[in-house]
């Protein structure tokens, strides 16, 4: 997840114009995805990608943002929610509890999972079940708003994996649990 200098994923008001990639971010991003075995999302942000479903119709976008709704598209998805009823494209809604769900798919062979949407992530967290945190760190500062972190989280020893910087100034840090 994309986070601003001071530890929040949206502002204030959650907004989160500022999160936005560029090129070069995006492709990157792609990159990353393509490799997901699947994506856990949190019903806001399942609502907010859903738009990736039929972005490739538009014409207008970019050759990089075509090829992310491609990705998108194809990636298995799991939604948590409580109030959704149903989900699109290559998704499927969460039935049972979210800790026990992704502990049982951890113990599947196959590729990465992600994680995404702050409230399903505080839980994965609290519950141990994250094995690494792939920051985007924007050079922004926004003073409040929806924390990267929950509050209450127990101490998390981690190693740094692997950093970059981007042109844009964001830079990516991925640490794995020590």
């Amino acid at each position: 997840m994309t986070v601003s200098l001071d530890g929040f994923i949206a502002g204030p008001d959650g907004d989160f114009s500022w999160s936005a990639p560029d090129e070069e971010l995006h492709r990157f991003h792609n990159q990353q995805v393509s490799e997901l075995g699947a994506h856990l999302l949190g019903r806001r942000l399942y609502e907010t990608m859903v738009y990736w479903e039929t972005a490739e119709q538009q014409h207008s976008l970019e050759d990089f943002a075509i090829e992310f709704a491609r990705i998108w598209k194809a990636m298995p998805k799991l939604v948590f929610s409580h109030t959704l009823d149903s989900v699109e494209g290559n998704a499927r809604l969460a039935t049972g509890d979210a800790g026990e769900e992704v502990a049982k798919l951890k113990e599947q062979p196959g590729k990465d999972l992600a994680v995404g949407g702050a409230g399903l992530a505080s839980t994965l967290i609290a519950l141990g079940l994250v094995d690494e945190y792939r920051l985007f760190v924007s050079p922004v500062v926004v003073g409040g708003g929806t924390p990267y972190f929950p509050a209450g989280v127990d101490r998390i020893d981690l190693e740094l994996v692997e950093t970059r910087t981007f042109g844009s100034r964001v830079v990516y840090l991925r640490y794995a649990r020590a």
